[in-house]
């Protein structure tokens, strides 16, 4: 086989990607049967047993078009007279357009009341575009009551005429042109029409009807009135360009729709203030030609049609995220649609399979957004052959031209990471989150952090082995929670559960990470079979009903919120008549003394650290006690001051193993919020006496600053083992503290 390397063919813009597919397409039904196509970079790769010679005189003598007939469209040709596009063909005798004219014949043998209708409208309006009439004559035959109720009877009439006309071409339209009518529209069950954005509105945009100037390029490039249908002379040169980019001083001045936005002309498109759009007509015919294989019946089988973007393959609705110039909303009305790039040669029969499997699901449920497309392909992989795919965003502009934007690419990850199966746990509540954001009285701060949680997830989504990305999806998910705890207007609810392994996706081994953890995860005490926490310590972030004083997290400073965790532990403690500091680490999620004494020498974010941890309270603690995730310890030993130490050991909250306890005194904290830290650690010292541990430190004292510090690391709890290893730290002759 020969390759050939197309590069008239690119990802960008929309019409030369369906320009490449049109071409395999076109090859493979009517040439060579064995042709394979593929992606390079930014060109389409073409291996076919015809030699380049032979590959154009493919397309200048033996192609033949497809009929893309649209006679429920008003601007396609078959409710005028001598046509420009239509009429010549019709009388053509030309073999190659056989296909055409039998297209054309089987819409016009179902056209006949729906012409008459559509006459009858012509005719009425006609009434007040007589010559000479005069302007005031024209405006009050407008203005008639009887003028207006004939017309509108007569549009009601052909509206139902229509209704009706689209299912019967449906049951009785077979061959090239059906296939065409599938890509370009979906019957939903009551029979009515919906229309992928691919195809505008069943193919046309507007005032363009794509199947009227389809006809009409054809008119350009071929002669129809020939009995071979040959070439015309600039068609060498067009093909040439089409196929392989060759530059050619030929184009013609034609709209080209949507798929080409930079061709498009208008306001500094060129040299001055306007210019017109410029294209080669064979790129127009190649690019329709593309559009025929993203038919919507089979994606319509395999999932839900509730939208008509839902019908085709790969489409989805909007979502301003994921792409560098997204706005503050959701700009792409008509919804969006990945077109897919794969590296390795593909038959057409295979691409055909590939695309009527463009319904992307998660589990159970269909993909509908964008994001939920990212994942449902993330969680593909390459299986089938897919590399990346080209974004394109159905964006009105200009008034209400549609243009198709390309909006980025996503790459599929090389492997299915399991990794991503976390993000199931966000399913239901990103849908609510989504309606609040786009609600019209939504604030611009929620709609701007559920903007940077989609660009998070859009990245974790290509990236998830990454844990840097999955840092960013936390602190994203910690801004929203914040946002919507305080608004109460907004209803979509705080984070809802996590699976543990939310806490080693994201472990880059850090400190701040692991001390997040460990805070994220106490609670006042365990299960004997260490099963599950009992109270644990999102009620003082998320209010739970009924116990709203309780939430003394503010989000603000770290110090602050870790210090008023604290401080809420020791008074509900004394309410009940209890003298300890009710936080107990969960089974390996205590802290470590290197992460501690790194935290109080003020080498640890603890901002960051406190945003990571309102969001991992989310995790669900009976789970976490089934299956504790292993996290990265520190490389290196360290320990916390001696004094700090102390203190900790006056702060515990279980007793010592003879059952003596070391009874808290909440004067302690009092001193370190005031920046005492000189009488905290003698009044850490007169508790530890009595219980036998005789630590070598007597005084001891840091800057106002540090004592904060030395309070908001009491909110990060240490183990049984952890707490012996303090006591030998402090008094080698002590009793030891035993698991």
């Amino acid at each position: 086989m020969i390759l050939h390397k197309l590069e008239g063919c690119a990802p960008t813009p929309l019409a030369h990607y369906l320009k490449a597919l049109g071409i395999l397409r076109l090859v493979s039904e009517q040439a060579d049967p064995e042709a394979r196509g593929w992606w390079e970079g930014e060109r389409f790769l073409l291996a076919t047993h015809l030699d380049e010679d032979e590959l154009l005189r493919f397309f200048l003598e033996r192609y033949e078009p497809t009929p893309l007939v649209a006679p429920w469209n008003k601007g396609s040709g078959f409710f005028y007279a001598d046509d420009p596009g239509l009429s010549p063909i019709e009388s053509s005798t030309a073999p190659r357009f056989e296909k055409l004219r039998q297209g054309i014949v089987a819409s016009r043998s179902l056209l006949g009341e729906l012409s008459v209708a559509d006459q009858t409208v012509r005719s009425i309006k006609g009434e007040a575009k007589q010559n000479g009439m005069t302007k005031a004559h024209k405006d009050a035959l407008k203005k008639d009551d009887a003028y207006k109720k004939r017309l509108a009877e007569a549009e009601k009439c052909f509206k139902v005429f229509k209704a009706d006309f689209i299912p019967r071409l449906r049951l009785s339209w077979r061959g090239p042109h059906r296939e065409w009518m599938d890509a370009a529209m979906v019957l939903d069950d009551e029979g009515s029409p919906q229309f992928p954005a691919l195809l505008g509105t069943g193919g046309n945009d507007g005032r363009l009807d794509f199947t009227n100037n389809y006809f009409q390029k054809i008119n350009e490039v071929f002669d129809v009135g020939d009995n071979e249908g040959k070439s015309k002379s600039d068609g060498y040169g067009w093909f040439s360009d089409a196929l392989f980019g060759r530059s050619i001083n030929t184009y013609q001045r034609g709209a080209v729709g949507q798929y080409a936005p930079g061709a498009a002309g208008g306001a500094n498109s060129t040299v001055g203030a306007d210019g017109g759009s410029l294209l080669n007509p064979v790129d127009f015919l190649l690019m329709l030609e593309g559009t025929v294989l993203f038919t919507a019946h089979a994606t319509r089988r395999f999932g839900s049609t509730h939208s008509s973007r839902a019908a085709a393959p790969f489409a989805v609705s909007a979502q301003s995220a994921g792409y560098a110039s997204a706005g503050d909303s959701d700009e792409s009305a008509r919804g969006e649609q990945w077109m897919p790039l794969w590296s390795q040669p593909t038959t057409l029969a295979e691409l055909q399979r590939l695309l009527a499997e463009g319904r992307a699901q998660i589990g159970a449920k269909a993909a509908h957004e964008p994001l939920d497309l990212a994942r449902a392909v993330a969680n593909l992989g390459t299986a089938r052959g897919i590399t990346a795919f080209q974004r394109f965003g159905y964006i009105e502009r200009n008034g209400q031209s549609n243009l198709a934007v390309p909006l980025g690419r996503f790459h599929v990850p090389d492997h299915v990471s399991p990794r991503l199966a976390c993000l199931d746990d966000l399913d239901a509540w990103l849908v609510r989150l989504r309606r609040a954001a786009r609600d019209k009285v939504a604030t611009g701060r929620l709609r701007m952090a559920e903007r940077r949680l989609s660009e998070s997830l859009f990245a974790v989504a290509q990236h998830p082995d990454e844990a840097a990305r999955w840092q960013a999806v936390v602190l994203a998910l910690a801004d929203v929670e914040m946002i919507l705890l305080n608004s109460g207007k907004v209803r979509c609810g705080p984070i809802p559960r996590l699976r543990p392994e939310w806490a080693s996706v994201a472990d880059d081994g850090s400190p701040e990470w692991r001390l997040a953890v460990s805070l994220a995860l106490q609670s006042a005490t365990l299960r004997r079979d260490d099963s599950a926490p009992i109270d644990p310590v999102r009620r003082h972030w998320v209010p739970a009903k009924n116990q709203e004083t309780a939430a003394v997290m503010q989000g603000r400073r770290g110090v602050d919120d870790a210090v008023a965790l604290v401080e809420r532990r020791l008074i509900e403690a004394a309410q009940k008549g209890g003298r300890r500091l009710p936080l107990v680490a969960a089974r390996k999620a205590s802290a470590s003394p290197a992460d501690l004494a790194t935290l109080l020498a003020g080498e640890v974010d603890l901002d960051r650290t406190l945003n990571f941890a309102r969001v991992l309270m989310a995790v669900n603690g009976r789970a976490w006690a089934l299956r504790p995730q292993l996290l990265q310890q520190p490389d290196a030993a360290r320990w916390p001051d001696e004094g700090w130490l102390a203190i900790r050991l006056a702060m515990l909250p279980w007793p010592l193993p003879d059952r003596r306890r070391i009874g808290v005194d909440p004067a302690i904290l009092r001193r370190l919020e005031s920046g005492d830290a000189g009488m905290a650690i003698e009044l850490a010292l007169r508790r530890l006496r009595p219980a036998g541990i005789q630590p070598a430190v007597r005084v001891g004292t840091v800057s106002p600053h540090t004592a904060r510090l030395w309070a908001a690391a009491l909110a990060f709890p240490i183990n049984r083992t952890m707490a012996e290893q303090f006591v030998h730290r402090l008094d080698a002759h002590s009793l030891a503290l035993t698991n």
